[in-house]
């Protein structure tokens, strides 16, 4: 279909396509220079050390819950608001996910009062997402951390940095996961990045990504080695140089991107603010660091989201759902028992919530018309 105003849109020009050329023209495509010096700059945005670039999101969260060490029965806290991504890595690394409210309709984030109700015996970490770029209660979250000798996996995929009082959001709690996925505000088409402070959890996500295999192929390309142990058990998660050079010129854009956002955000509240019965969620952290990766908007009533949705789509305007919730899935239904009324907090907003177009992209033109549109369809 051709939308005439994109839920998400990539600002892709010369600069990425003379990055990868400049990756083909050198014939090493897999990981190696490219995808140090992508992780030595991210990481310096971060105010770390150092960060792990993987193939994806999913296998940033994969190879955090690995380098955990989660014993197989353990229990990780996590909302249901989110990508199902985040409980799929969790059962495959043998552990259970729990799954937690959100805070209710004006912040999307989990909500730590619950979190502090689902903990057990068996309890050993807790997933953080930051919804929509908006961090969650990281004081809150933390203080029952340490209080419960709890680890703490940021997921910051929507929120690459994003500043949280003196520190950045991924990089508060044990170690932190970033998206790179198509839609994310910076891309490099499929990747991810892993964070951690402790050197040790560090090393453990460097060596998980590869097969946990003591020498690389860049390692053996420069002659530094020409044989390999394997002390653990890890994947292919590894990211490609084409794919880092792509990152490296959207991290340089990150900036750009956030101040465009900001001002978009800004006019959708303004000119939607005052719409009746209709929640903007994160209303009153609005002026707070924020990667605005989302827009949602909370409409009264379930009834009234397909006929909406359908008239934003006759309009040109895509719409979508962040997110169905995760414990409503068939699998996790018939595998952990969850069924309707589980977490009412969250099932009420899952039916209700609908992102609008959010993207540094989108022109005056398109912000005036997703407004009027909106605006027709909920004033009455």
């Amino acid at each position: 279909m051709s939308w005439r105003v994109t839920l998400f849109d990539i600002d892709l020009d010369q600069a990425e396509i003379d990055a990868v050329t400049a990756v083909l023209s050198s014939r090493w495509i897999s990981m190696g220079a490219v995808t140090q010096k992508f992780e030595q700059e991210f990481a310096s945005s971060l105010d770390v050390p150092e960060a792990v670039a993987v193939s994806s999101g999913t296998a940033a969260l994969h190879v955090a819950v690995m380098a955990l060490g989660l014993e197989p029965g353990s229990e990780v806290i996590m909302p249901s608001l989110s990508f199902v991504a985040s409980a799929a890595t969790v059962i495959l690394a043998g552990a259970c996910p729990v799954f937690a409210e959100v805070k209710g309709p004006h912040d999307l984030t989990i909500d730590p009062a619950d979190v502090a109700r689902k903990i057990t015996s068996k309890t050993r970490a807790i997933i953080v997402m930051h919804y929509g770029g908006y961090a969650a209660d990281m004081e809150a979250l933390l203080a029952l951390a340490r209080r419960y000798g709890l680890a703490i996996i940021e997921d910051a995929a929507h929120a690459p940095v994003v500043r949280y009082g003196s520190g950045m959001l991924g990089t508060l709690g044990d170690i932190g996961c970033f998206s790179f996925f198509a839609t994310k505000n910076m891309t490099t088409g499929e990747g991810g990045m892993v964070v951690a402070r402790d050197p040790v959890l560090l090393r453990k996500a460097r060596s998980l990504r590869s097969h946990c295999m003591t020498t690389t192929s860049w390692d053996k390309h420069h002659g530094r080695s020409s044989a390999y142990d394997v002390d653990g058990l890890g994947l292919n998660y590894r990211i490609s140089d084409i794919a880092s050079s792509i990152g490296r010129v959207q991290l340089r854009k990150l900036a750009t991107d956030r101040r465009r956002r900001v001002k978009i955000a800004a006019m959708y509240r303004a000119a939607l603010s005052d719409l009746p019965h209709v929640v903007l969620p994160f209303a009153d952290r609005y002026h707070d660091d924020s990667a605005h990766h989302l827009f949602p908007l909370i409409l009264p009533s379930a009834q009234q989201r397909p006929y909406f949705q359908e008239q934003l789509k006759l309009a040109g305007i895509q719409s979508s759902v962040h997110y169905p919730p995760m414990h409503l899935f068939s699998y996790y239904r018939q595998h952990y028992h969850y069924q309707d009324g589980s977490l009412p907090i969250t099932e009420d907003i899952a039916t209700r919530v609908v992102s609008m177009p959010m993207h540094a992209c989108l022109t005056q033109e398109q912000v005036d018309w997703v407004i009027t549109c909106t605006r027709q369809l909920l004033e009455k």
